[in-house]
Order: structure tokens, then sequence, then C-alpha cells
């Protein structure tokens, strides 16, 4: 019994479309797909180098890079 042979694939089927139907495992399918292909854009979008914007004409872009630029805020606490 270490091994399944086809006739126990197809009686598993056949209980799980019993079970769910057809209409359900479509949705549950297509779900699925969808998933798989969100996390493939992910991946693909992962990888893919950052552009850096560059600045609109007129302004001057900071001399400092956004990642080393401190931001000192002063908490305020509600009496």
């Amino acid at each position: 019994m270490g091994s399944f042979s086809i006739w126990h694939w197809l009686i598993v089927l056949l209980i799980v479309v019993m079970v769910f139907g057809t209409k359900k495992l479509k949705n549950m399918g297509s779900d699925l797909g969808g998933a798989v292909k969100g996390f493939k854009d992910g991946m693909k979008d992962g990888s893919a180098p950052e552009e850096k914007p560059s600045a609109p004409a007129g302004q001057v872009a900071n001399a400092v890079p956004a990642d080393k630029a401190t931001i000192d805020v002063e908490a305020k606490q509600k009496s």
C-alpha cells in the first residue's frame, strides 16, 4: 500500500468533486492561479533595479542622499 494507483487517485478526485462541487473547485483554481501570478510578478518587480526619480525642472536635488538624511521629531504627549 506504499504507492497509489490511478484508481486510488480517481476515487479521491470523485470524492473531492462530490464534497466541494465543480463550481467551488473552479473558483479555487482561478484564485490559486491568480495568487501564483501575483507572486511571480512580485518576484519580478523585486529583482528589477530601482530607478531613482530625477528632480523636476527648476528644483535642486538634495546634496545629502535620502537614506543618509536625519529628521528630528519632537513628540508631544497629550495630558
